[in-house]
Parts: C-alpha cells; sequence; structure tokens
C-alpha cells in the first residue's frame, strides 16, 4: 500500500487537509507537471506560518523527537491490546513502522488544528518528556486523529516523512508561485534556515534577514560521473584536471569578521573544526571557497583514511588529543565570493585566480598548510592522464575531478561542465547470512541483506548492502529467504549460508557495529554470484591487505593490529 492512499477525508481543518492532498499527489503522481501545479498552488494559498512549516518536510528535513519505529510499534500495542507479534506481522508486510500504526489503531473524529499549530504545540512538545509521559501525550493524540492524520503524525514523530518529490523541483515551484528567480529562492534556503514566518517571508523576499545573509553559503555546484573514456571530452586543453578527495565537501565562509564552514547538508562545522576557523582569520579580505575538508598526514603530505574524519563530525569543542591524531586542512578548488562580490557567473579560470591570491598554490609550504588550494593535473594528453589517474588510490584519492575551463559556478549538476572520474570499486565476493524486510514501496520483501565472510572457519559480518539487484532478482533472492529461513531474531532472519554476492565497496573502516571489528565503506551489491558456492567466497584477511584498512586502523592508535582492535570491539 502507497501511503496516502485509501485513506478518507474527515472534517480536518483547511490547512491540514491541503497538506495532506499535497503529500498524496506528489506521493503518487508520474508527471513532474502535476507535482509542480500542486506544489505552486499550495505555496499560493498557505499562510507563512504552515506554509514554513510544509516547506521544511518537502525540503526533506525532520523533527528531532528522537522516536524510532520500534518505539511507535510499543505504544501501539499498549494502546491497542495487540501482542508484539501480531504487529511486527503486520509490520513485516506493510514495511513501514508508522504507516502499520495507522492502520492499525481505530481513528478519531479528526482535529482541525492549523499545521503550525499541530506540530509546535502538539507534536514538537513529546520529546521534552519521560517515555511515560510520551505515551500518555500520544495515546491522548491517537484518539483524537482520523486516519489521514494519524498516518501524517507518525511520519513526523519518527522522522520517515519521506516525499516524492525532489528538492529542486520544490525550489522550482516556490519561485513560481512567488514570481522568483530560482537560483536567489535556492540561495536564501540554505544554511540555517528554520521553519518560522519570518523565516519563510525572508526566502519569498516580503522580509529581510541581515543575519541569516551574513553566514548564508551558496548552493553547491555537483559534477556528474563520467560514463565514457576521458579522450571522449575532446581537447584536452579544454579542461582543469584535480584530485577527486575522499573528505567532506564544504564551504569556508569570511564576510566582515564572521567565519563559519557550511556542509553541503547544511551543517554548521566551525565548532568541529576549530583549526580551520582560526587558519581562516588570519587570511585577510572576505572571501567564499569551496571546497574539501579531509584529516591529513602532515609528515607524509597525504590525507587520512575517511575513519579519521568521522572523528571529528561528531564532536563539537574536540580535546587537543583530537586536534593531535587527527588534523584537518580544508583543501579549496572554487572561489564563489570575493570582498563581497559574487564572482560565480565568472569562468572557471578568472576564478581560479582569485582562489590563488587568497590561498597559497601548490609549493613547498603547501602540504603544511591548514588551508590551501587544490593543486591542478598538468599532463598535457588524456593517455598520460590515464596512467595517473590508475594511481588514485595510491594518492589516497578516488579518482579525478574534471572541469570544463570555461564553467560558471552553477546551481547544482549541470551535466557536461563538471565531471567525476572514480577509481574502479574494490570488491570482494561475500554470503548472505541475515535478511531484513525493506521499507515503504519494498515493504513485505525481503531486500535488507547482511553479509559475511571467512575468518578462521567462520562466517563473519562486515557488510549490509540495500542495492544492486533487479526487481526480478529481488523477488527471487525474496522468495528463497522464506525457504531457507533457520531462524527468526525479531524483524532479522538468519538463513542458510547459501547465497554468493560479489559486493563493490570504496574502502574498509572499523566497526562497533559488526564481529568481525570492520565495514566496507558504499557496500552495494555489484552481482548475484549464482556460479559460486559459500567456500569460495572471500575471507576476511582480503580486507586486511587493502591499504585503507591499515589507515582505517590509525585512528585508533592503542590498537596495534586488526586482532587487538576486534578484541576490543568485540568485549
Amino acid at each position: 500500500m502507497q501511503p496516502w492512499v485509501c485513506l478518507p477525508n474527515h472534517q480536518a481543518n483547511a490547512v491540514m487537509r491541503s497538506f495532506a492532498q499535497l503529500l498524496y499527489v506528489v506521493d503518487t503522481s508520474r508527471r513532474t507537471s502535476a507535482k509542480l501545479d500542486a506544489l505552486m498552488g499550495y505555496f499560493q494559498q498557505a499562510n507563512p506560518s504552515d506554509a514554513a512549516w510544509a516547506l521544511w518536510f518537502l525540503m526533506g528535513k525532520k523533527l528531532r523527537l528522537r522516536i524510532n519505529g520500534r518505539t511507535l510499534l510499543r505504544w501501539c500495542g499498549q494502546v491497542s491490546g495487540y501482542s508484539d507479534r501480531l504487529l511486527q506481522h503486520c509490520y513485516e508486510r506493510v514495511g513501514d513502522s508508522a504507516e502499520t500504526v495507522a492502520l492499525v489503531l481505530p481513528e478519531g473524529d479528526g482535529v482541525d488544528w492549523p499545521l503550525s499549530v499541530f506540530i509546535e504545540q502538539h507534536l514538537m512538545p513529546i520529546g521534552d518528556w519521560d517515555e511515560g509521559f510520551q505515551l500518555n501525550l500520544i495515546r491522548s493524540l491517537w484518539q483524537q486523529l482520523d486516519r489521514k492524520q494519524l498516518l501524517l503524525c507518525n511520519k513526523m514523530l519518527t522522522g520517515g516523512l519521506r516525499i516524492g518529490v525532489s528538492r529542486t523541483l520544490v525550489v522550482r515551484a516556490l519561485a513560481q508561485a512567488h514570481n522568483l528567480d530560482v537560483a536567489v529562492v535556492q540561495h536564501r534556503l540554505m544554511g540555517a534556515w528554520q521553519p518560522s514566518p519570518h523565516a519563510y517571508l525572508a526566502v519569498i523576499g516580503q522580509k529581510v534577514d541581515p543575519e541569516s545573509e551574513r553566514s548564508r553559503p551558496y548552493p553547491f555546484m555537483l559534477a556528474a560521473p563520467l560514463e565514457g573514456g576521458l579522450e571522449n571530452l575532446g581537447d584536452r586543453n579544454d579542461w582543469q584536471v584535480e584530485w577527486k578527495w575522499d573528505g567532506m565537501r564544504a564551504q569556508l565562509i569570511k564576510r566582515h569578521g564572521y567565519i563559519q564552514l557550511w556542509s553541503r547538508g547544511d551543517e554548521a562545522l566551525a565548532e568541529c573544526f576549530p583549526e580551520l576557523i582560526q587558519a581562516a582569520a588570519r587570511i585577510p579580505g572576505n572571501f567564499v571557497l569551496d571546497g574539501e575538508i579531509l584529516c591529513w598526514q602532515t609528515a607524509a603530505a597525504t590525507p587520512m583514511a575517511f575513519a579519521h574524519l568521522q572523528t571529528r563530525i561528531t564532536r563539537k569543542n574536540p580535546s587537543d588529543v583530537i586536534l593531535t591524531q587527527a588534523p584537518a586542512r580544508f583543501i579549496a578548488y572554487d572561489c564563489l565570493e570575493v570582498q563581497g562580490n559574487d564572482v560565480r557567473s565568472l569562468n572557471l579560470l578568472s576564478r581560479r585566480e582569485h582562489l590563488l591570491r587568497i590561498l597559497p598554490a601548490d609549493g613547498e609550504h603547501a602540504p603544511h598548510a591548514t588551508l590551501c588550494c587544490s593543486p591542478v593535473l598538468n599532463q598535457n594528453s588524456w593517455h598520460s592522464l590515464f596512467e595517473v589517474w590508475s594511481t588514485a588510490r595510491d594518492h589516497g584519492t578516488e579518482g579525478f575531478m574534471l572541469k570544463s575551463i570555461t564553467s560558471p559556478y552553477s546551481v547544482g549538476r549541470t551535466r557536461g561542465l563538471w565531471w567525476k572520474f572514480k577509481s574502479h570499486p574494490f570488491t570482494i565476493d561475500l554470503v548472505l547470512v541475515y535478511a531484513q524486510a525493506g521499507h515503504g514501496k519494498r515493504g513485505g520483501l525481503f531486500t535488507d541483506y547482511t553479509l559475511a565472510a571467512w575468518d578462521k572457519g567462520q562466517l563473519v559480518p562486515v557488510a549490509k548492502a540495500y542495492s544492486g539487484l533487479s526487481d526480478v532478482e529481488i523477488r527471487q533472492v525474496n522468495s528463497w529467504i522464506l525457504k531457507h529461513t533457520k531462524a527468526k531474531q525479531g524483524p532479522v532472519r538468519i538463513v542458510n549460508p547459501e547465497l554468493v554476492f560479489e559486493i563493490a565497496f570504496e574502502g574498509v573502516q572499523v566497526s562497533r557495529r559488526h564481529r568481525s571489528g570492520l565495514a566496507l565503506r558504499f557496500p552495494r551489491i555489484h552481482r548475484w554470484r549464482r556460479d559460486k558456492s559459500p567456500a569460495q567466497a572471500d575471507s576476511i584477511d582480503l580486507l586486511r591487505s587493502l591499504p585503507w584498512s591499515i589507515n582505517a586502523l590509525t585512528a585508533f592508535p592503542w590498537a596495534d593490529s586488526i586482532d587487538l582492535l576486534r578484541s576490543y570491539l568485540v568485549h
């Protein structure tokens, strides 16, 4: 069952009803024009308080109430009297805890609160109480809601309000609804945008928010994957080639004494990387730079594994020990603003000239600089560049970035201007050991797989994979799982270790989730190895031999071997 389908209308307030109807249209319609019309219609008629919250959710934001689907199902059992086993069976068929609860509970008459009142006065206060009082509040709320409101409420509580519309289309609809330029709206929505009437009016140009404007980043320009060979790009001299760094994309902003660091996901990172802020303060002038945050081995002049960066992202005001063990570096590869002037419309070569005036270029002092420019690779032919590309992993990078020298800095992914040419992924053959039902459209099918490698005669989990199989293969594997389940642990099925899959991945890192102490980065199913038996699957020694797995260990200096690290994680 699709969300929002077969859920009856009751006497809900017009704003609540229109928002629910909007979600129904964008989730079920296959025509972009229908989604666009529905979004425009909503923004044209909604008041700023409600439109702000609608925009918040449509942009993929969520409430931070720390209520997960498992808790919601448990509360549903206490309210309804249904057994955990019955609710778990329903959940496996539906594939979504919020929708399961909305279908199981009896519906009320419905409420006629505005959307903002529903969220601010009834949902958000729930997060301030202990679980016992939370249940009492939820019980009272559930009893009043009709079925459509139940589903909306549950989705918001769990943060699972995934809406079938892209951020780009939402911005386009908002801009057209208020006769604004799309790029202007996109820019106003960057940074620490919050769902308030004032903030919404600032987005549509009816209010001014100086504080937000001072710290606001620009929309990021993205690269498309290069699917052919390098020679298909034409003249080598038309392209600037740089390493593709394996770090965190960010913009470094310095405006009139205010310095901020924004991730591509609109997270403020200044407190996580104080050394970058201090370094920016020493550089004269005002600017906005686009680049990559890495943890860097100064002595070796190479980046550390991504695992080091993860130790920094989760810590505000990091200790001196962390700053020493995982020193950060910002490698800038574009300049977006100089002395308050937006230079994104200039071509890449002109922006590069601005960048080189602000930060040191590749030279004797650059390997030791906290802030520096990304070096340009100057090989004069595609053939010689391809030879360098084959050594990308030796340099701790993921491949190449290829940028047209005439390209402006546009919004989003504009094909033909920037390309990413990644190194071939690592692959390993693993055995399926556990399976779990998917969510949403994959509800009722076992599509979440835990895969294991051999280690001293035993299979130990090292990866979870959710993608890579065709729809036909998903149904074939699902049928096999149903017939070969050895045991159940809650929603997880333990299966006979017989199916082998080739898994593609980008690297190895330490993990507290897996008994092996290791986990694969970005694992996905490359193909189903029907030609291999479980005994022919790979061992964990293959992962130990990879250079990135050794680098990952150095994030934990007290663990001088894989076995010692694994022993610590297990115990």
